[in-house]
């Protein structure tokens, strides 16, 4: 009897020594295949372009392919989804924002999942700051001039957006519910047709992506009046936010970064996170990302959960407000 509880020892003791050996070397040869990074827009946009821009720095440093899978729908819903559930192994990532994480949940009655319990953080690569333009037609100069004309004209004034939910008609959604003015929201599909429309004059104002309102800032076509991040935005330097301009606690971004199903081992997580940090922080992606005006923040796993917990509570109310819903 004591012979056979020996061996057994033995026999445990063994197979504790070899997952000790095993677990290291598990976490070291990850990855050894091709990544998938789903993008949950449509390419060409702003998501998709910091996720090709990453996909390259990391395929070029890990020596093996890391490609974009394009999966539209439902404001990044269906791409998220299919994220949940892939395999937990390192091998299928989301390229999330800070709208799926937060505005989707209040917009959106019915998910199939949680984006902030049913995935992983792994980094927030970029933020982007939006910036309050004006057909230079309209004679607004600043944001304290909106505000008097809006309490003045309540329901006269109006302003474009992307679409529904998004971070541009949420920003518009923010100003409206901190300054209690009353501005016709008019979305369009998509930012293109918006920024038509706004140069043409069939709408008045639009809190837009910087790097799509950009040319027409710098043509004279359109006027902006000031951005929207809690920090001046080093694309427009002279230009103030929103707080500065007369609306003090006004911050209204979004940023994109890297998750993975929940599931996924930690090790894992953490050789993620360090080649996405050290591809991000590149001098030939922050080059790129610069002059798209994209921030490059490159954060911790720990850091972007906590921006999400930020951003949820910040966006919350303002869905709320502003009644927007989504199916």
């Amino acid at each position: 009897m004591t012979q056979m509880h020996s061996r057994l020892q033995a026999f445990v003791l063994g197979l504790g020594c070899a997952w000790v050996f095993m677990s290291p070397a598990l976490g070291q040869s990850f990855p050894s295949k091709p990544i998938r990074l789903i993008c949950p827009f449509p390419a060409a946009g702003a998501v998709d372009i910091a996720a090709r821009a990453i996909a390259q720095e990391l395929s070029k440093n890990l020596n093996l392919a890391v490609t974009v899978e394009n999966r539209p729908g439902a404001g990044g819903n269906i791409g998220s989804a299919e994220v949940v559930r892939a395999t937990p192994d390192g091998y299928t990532l989301l390229m999330t924002t800070s709208g799926i994480q937060a505005i989707n949940p209040f917009l959106y009655s019915k998910m199939s999942f949680d984006p902030n319990k049913d995935l992983q953080p792994v980094s927030v690569l970029v933020s982007l700051n939006n910036v309050l333009v004006v057909n230079p037609n309209v004679k607004i100069h600043s944001v304290n001039e909106l505000i008097k004309e809006a309490r003045e004209q309540p329901g006269q004034l109006n302003y474009a957006s992307s679409g529904s939910g998004t971070s541009i008609h949420m920003s518009g959604e923010m100003f409206k519910f901190m300054t209690g003015v009353n501005v016709i929201h008019v979305p369009y599909k998509g930012s293109a047709p918006a920024v038509t429309d706004l140069l043409g004059g069939q709408v008045m104002m639009m809190f837009d992506n910087i790097p799509s309102s950009m040319p027409h800032i710098k043509s004279g076509k359109l006027r902006a009046i000031a951005t929207t991040g809690a920090k001046r935005d080093p694309s427009l330097p002279d230009l103030p936010t929103i707080a500065e301009a007369g609306v003090p606690g006004y911050e209204a971004g979004v940023w994109f970064g890297v998750m993975a199903p929940l599931a996924t081992p930690k090790e894992v997580i953490s050789k993620l996170n360090a080649e996405i940090v050290k591809a991000a922080k590149s001098p030939e992606y922050v080059k790129k990302m610069n002059e798209q005006g994209y921030i490059v923040l490159a954060t911790s796993a720990e850091q972007m959960g906590e921006m999400s917990r930020v951003e949820y509570a910040r966006w919350g109310p303002i869905v709320k407000a502003s009644g927007a819903k989504a199916e």
